[in-house]
């Protein structure tokens, strides 16, 4: 059964090739229950869901209304933005590029669990004899959900999204503009307060014990009654086991639901580790409100009036996990046992060659970059291959040469074994894969950062190589770059190499020499500009990330001001719309908030420079800073 969404018409497809078109529904065509009903009678029946969370839960009532029984298993394909009940399910947090083939067989291979559901019912909350406006409705927008149910300030940002999306599609037309705009309401709730007087007009019971005083006295804003581990994107609110001792760990099939609180700032923190107020497990929940407040189902937002709400269990659903297990065959004859350690050599790839070479293995092989080497357990998993390379990376010190770039904090394993091609394996699939299953001798990994050139003097069909590769093996002349003495200024050097034949890639190259021989990286030049003005003026992303990561303070770098406007690097960035750029400067610590000689912050210059997704994201990041501020005002 197929949502389909803008990845979907390509794997919609897929999965005719792969199956019987007859056994694939486009529920966007009359939903579920045609194909649902068709098959009802088939035995060993397992359905695969592809899309968000919100199409589980639609298929799941679905089959509660024909009453299948046995009532078949669902596995997921995870399209949606948040997909937490995939995460939970270890279905990932969003698809890559699987092959349809090996999804397949691991929808066949999983395993059957059972995940809990709740009913809410709703009655009007009559002591109260308030009058009903338009803004607010006396039903929800479900009568049961899978995930969670929240009212307070999620709910508020949610039903903010909601209603503007309705109210104008056109300006929702892309997941990056979403965010901003769930960033800026979050940050206007955050001032305004809307959401501070929750625990004044709700009471709340779990099994008969009243927890009202307590959400008072803690001043929540916002509660969560949690059915599954993973919320808002794949963050753990409930926690980590070790850190229980009055409640037990969250299990979805136990028949308890977790009620958990927050306050704006433990929200916040959900993002780096933290999680909530654990309030109470129960059976049962009877809340009572006496004002209008936003409240959401599974995602699904709304002003609920005054209302008196119970939680009860409904059922238990088949649900398909994704299992860890070994999937290769071993030859005839040939059970050997799992080594006790493995030597894996470990080798990066780069976006640009994935792209264009991930359906020859060979190839992208010879295009691989050497990492080092891990020695591991013989049955570990990609968790701790990963912990392995972090601390291959950290054991690093600065190199004498240029043979190793920092990978970026976005990569991820390569399978380039078990399927006709290498694919992508989600971070959140990590500890289900065996690396001796998606490896012989050799680890692929992708980084979507790393920054490769075709090796001059070649062919044009010749491989790409490292630009990091040592200064020895690259072949340039004198003519495109000046050997400069260790004491020239580095911002000189390159100033000196601007003819209009110079590339970008010379120049990271100079850049590189220059810092090798002793240059400083954090100086300016007459007119102010740092190293970093110039890298900006060029457009070279590679040469942005590489004096962010070698320079010994950066941050003395990221707000420098030149004479003649007041520009920092950022300001200069904004102004030629260098995203990519800004994304780097922005996460290093540069800051949204400085303005230049005519008053302008980053934002309005990407916003002068008509970047409205820009300005948008730049004013995401402001507001971010300016929370975190004042928490650390806050907490001295």
């Amino acid at each position: 059964t197929w949502s389909i969404s803008q990845l979907g018409n390509k794997i919609l497809q897929s999965f005719m090739w792969y199956l019987n078109p007859r056994q694939v529904f486009d529920l966007s065509q009359g939903g579920p229950k045609e194909g649902l009903e068709l098959y009802r009678k088939v035995h060993n029946l397992r359905i695969l869901a592809c899309g968000g969370d919100g199409t589980v839960g639609w298929i799941l009532s679905c089959l509660d209304e024909l009453a299948l029984n046995p009532q078949p298993p669902v596995a997921v394909l995870p399209l949606g933005t948040g997909n937490d009940l995939a995460r939970t399910l270890n279905w990932g947090g969003g698809y890559t590029d699987e092959p349809v083939s090996k999804i397949l067989s691991h929808v066949e291979d999983g395993v059957v669990v059972q995940l809990d559901r709740w009913n809410l019912q709703v009655e009007p909350n009559y002591s109260l004899g308030a009058e009903q406006d338009e803004q607010q409705t006396d039903k929800l927008p479900l009568d049961v959900f899978n995930n969670y149910f929240s009212l307070g300030f999620d709910a508020h940002v949610t039903l903010e999204f909601h209603e503007s999306r309705e109210a104008n599609p056109e300006k929702f037309n892309s997941r990056f503009r979403n965010k901003m705009f769930y960033a800026g309401t979050a940050f206007s709730d955050f001032l305004m307060g809307s959401s501070k007087d929750l625990s004044k007009h709700i009471k709340v019971v779990c099994d008969g014990i009243d927890l009202t005083s307590k959400v008072q006295d803690l001043k929540l804003q916002c509660l969560v009654f949690l059915n599954i581990p993973r919320y808002c994107a794949g963050t753990t609110p409930w926690g980590n086991p070790s850190e229980h001792h009055d409640f037990e760990p969250q299990r979805h099939d136990d028949g308890y639901i977790e009620v958990i609180g927050f306050t704006m700032t433990s929200l916040a923190t959900l993002q780096v580790g933290g999680h909530g107020e654990r309030l109470n497990q129960c059976r049962e929940v009877t809340l009572t409100t006496t004002k209008p407040l936003p409240v959401q189902v599974d995602g699904e937002p709304c002003r609920l009036a005054p209302s008196v709400i119970h939680i009860s269990l409904r059922n238990q659903a088949n649900m398909v996990q994704k299992t860890k297990r070994r999937t290769s065959l071993p030859h005839l004859n040939d059970q050997q046992p799992v080594p006790e350690r493995l030597r894996i050599r470990v080798s990066r790839i780069s976006m640009t060659d994935y792209e264009a070479l991930h359906y020859d293995k060979e190839k992208l092989r010879q295009a691989s970059i050497p990492v080092g080497l891990i020695v591991v357990p013989g049955d570990s998993d990609l968790e701790t291959c990963r912990e392995h390379i972090q601390r291959l990376q950290e054991e690093a010190a600065k190199p004498k040469s240029l043979s190793s770039q920092k990978l970026s904090p976005k990569w991820c394993f390569l399978d380039s074994t078990t399927a006709d091609r290498f694919y992508r394996i989600d971070r959140a699939q990590e500890h289900l894969n065996y690396v001796s299953e998606i490896s012989q001798e050799e680890l692929f990994i992708l980084d979507p950062e790393l920054v490769v050139m075709t090796t001059v003097g070649t062919s044009p069909s010749a491989m790409p190589d490292l630009v990091h590769s040592n200064l020895n093996q690259v072949n340039t002349s004198t003519s495109q770059r000046q050997r400069v003495s260790s004491d020239s200024s580095v911002s000189e050097a390159l100033s000196q190499n601007t003819a209009p034949t110079t590339s970008k890639l010379s120049r990271l190259v100079c850049l590189q020499e220059l810092h090798l021989k002793g240059a400083d990286l954090t100086g300016v030049d007459q007119s102010g500009c740092s190293l970093l003005h110039h890298a900006v003026d060029i457009g070279s992303k590679e040469m942005v990330r590489y004096i962010l990561e070698n320079s010994k303070s950066p941050n003395d770098l990221l707000d420098v001001t030149e004479k003649l406007h007041g520009e920092t690097v950022l300001h200069r960035a904004a102004s030629l719309c260098q995203r990519t750029i800004c994304h780097y400067l922005v996460e290093a610590g540069a800051s949204l908030m400085k303005t230049d000689l005519q008053g302008d912050t980053p934002k309005n210059r990407a916003e002068k420079a008509h970047d409205a997704e820009l300005a948008a994201y730049l004013e995401n990041r402001q507001h971010y800073q300016m929370i975190q501020r004042e928490d650390q005002e806050t907490a001295v």
